[in-house]
């Protein structure tokens, strides 16, 4: 079952990485310099988060999909990542600033269970499941061209199949 859903796996280890990574960024920022603004404060962790997402997702998760230029495919995964931000804020924005979830209409405790709730854990798991679409849609796809990245190596090899799953002839 592992070996059936490594892909997932692996994205989601990728996923629980990076979901550190941006929590810890944004309770420092939250915390320290940017106390009043934790919607910018979210966006600079999840921008960090996703270039660290890249790297471990290219050279872990989907290092035998693909086949694409590594500059068209990073501006897919960052064009997909951007998206993604904006679907991770939809939940804070509207924890803050729509149900009104902050300082002083309601505690501190409640306002900060509040943002982790909407922010780290609806936000995020939106996002989450958008991105994995996106990536193996447009970013990694399966085949490209025929050619896929060795395992190993990472790098691509020869025609394996057209798309569309057929053996090219050779004509």
């Amino acid at each position: 079952m592992l070996v059936r859903y490594r892909e997932q796996l692996k994205f989601a280890i990728v996923g629980g990485t990076t979901f550190v990574v941006d929590n810890g960024i944004w309770y420092l920022l939250k915390l320290t310099v940017l106390t009043s603004k934790p919607t910018t404060a979210k966006a600079i962790a999840i921008i960090i988060a996703t270039i660290v997402s890249y790297v471990l997702n290219r050279e872990w998760s989907f290092r035998t999909r693909g086949g694409r230029e590594t500059g068209h495919e990073a501006g897919l995964f960052f064009l997909i990542s951007g998206v993604a931000v904006g679907v991770n804020l939809v939940p804070l924005l509207v924890s803050r600033y729509v149900l009104d979830l902050q300082v002083p209409q309601v505690s501190l405790w409640v306002q900060e269970v509040a943002d982790f709730t909407s922010g780290s854990i609806i936000g995020m798991l939106l996002a989450m499941a958008f991105r994995f679409w996106g990536f193996k849609r447009w970013v990694f796809p399966d085949e490209l061209g025929g050619h896929r990245r060795d395992p190993d190596t990472g790098a691509l090899s020869g025609s394996v199949s057209a798309p569309g799953g057929k053996v090219p002839s050779g004509r």
